[in-house]
């Protein structure tokens, strides 16, 4: 049963995505840049911690 309500959910996500993307191309771009900002500023503070962390934690 929890198989059959997580492919409802996958198969509506998908159908809101390629709706969001037919009906405003535009703030659909958006979205994704949006996105991508987020995982390289997430990946940049990991890089800043781990060069913390190999300085001894000092800054």
């Amino acid at each position: 049963m929890a198989v059959n309500a997580k492919k409802i959910v996958l198969y509506a996500l998908v159908v809101f995505v390629l709706y969001v993307i037919i009906t405003d191309p535009a703030k659909a771009a958006s979205y994704v840049q949006i996105g991508f900002e987020g995982i390289s500023d997430a990946a940049r503070a990991i890089g800043d911690f781990m060069t913390w962390a190999a300085n001894g934690g000092k800054s």
